[in-house]
């Protein structure tokens, strides 16, 4: 495998780019460049425009990578960013063009997640820090976990509502690992969206934060997608 083979990776809401920590020490002893975003989660447009920055900053085939919200992200920054050569998403939303992540949210009965958030004066959503590490977080070290619940970072309700745009899934390959104990995003919404984006699934028996708890299984998908990817670049 090619030693300057570029990874981006993309947080999702009430996190940020240390969520990936454990996952970009396993990639980076594999001889992979790393790159974790710091979205502000100001709105779905600031956030994609961020990751874009991140994405110029690479030179070469880069592989792009999303937990959570970071997948509506993902699936709208890799459009007009020809260096991207697969998309991994992790207990992510891979959404069509004009879904949003609120209407997804209500058609189906409320999760354990979604009743542990709480929206403030100012536009953003939180989620209760005493149920955090039950809801986002349960396979985690209890002490990690309410390190995690504490230092959260809050999603705008302007993303939360936000429609997607024309989804990049549909050009360019992906790869998908669905939480089985997720009780933030329902594993059956993860594996229906996995299924229309045509992915390559893996289902680990994980909560929301599998990349927290799951660094190996996370680093491995991600490998897993830049070998195809190299492997499709040689072939041609």
């Amino acid at each position: 495998m090619e030693s300057k083979t570029n990874i981006v990776l993309v947080h999702g809401a009430w996190a940020d780019g240390s969520s990936w920590s454990k996952v970009i020490q396993l990639l980076q002893q594999r001889g992979l460049n790393v790159t974790a975003v710091q979205l502000p989660l100001t709105s779905l447009d600031d956030d994609i425009a961020v990751t874009r920055n991140a994405l110029e900053l690479q030179n070469g085939p880069t592989v792009l990578a999303g937990h959570s919200y970071g997948g509506l992200v993902i699936t709208g920054a890799a459009n007009q960013a020809p260096n991207v050569t697969a998309l991994v998403y992790f207990a992510a939303f891979g959404l069509d063009e004009g879904e949003s992540i609120d209407a997804l949210s209500q058609q189906g009965p409320v999760t354990p997640g979604a009743a542990q958030i709480r929206p403030d004066k100012h536009g953003f959503l939180w989620i209760d820090p005493a149920g955090f590490p039950q809801v986002f977080a349960a396979d985690v070290d209890p002490v990690e976990a309410r390190v995690m619940a504490v230092t959260q970072k809050p999603l705008s309700i302007k993303s939360f509502t936000a429609k997607c745009g024309p989804p990049a899934w549909k050009h360019i390959p992906s790869w998908y690992m669905v939480s089985g104990n997720d009780q933030m995003i329902p594993p059956q919404a993860e594996e229906m969206m996995a299924k229309r984006m045509g992915a390559t699934v893996r289902t680990v028996s994980a909560s929301h934060a599998a990349i927290v708890s799951r660094p190996q299984d996370a680093a491995d998908l991600i490998t897993l997608a830049t070998e195809a990817r190299l492997t499709s670049r040689a072939a041609r």
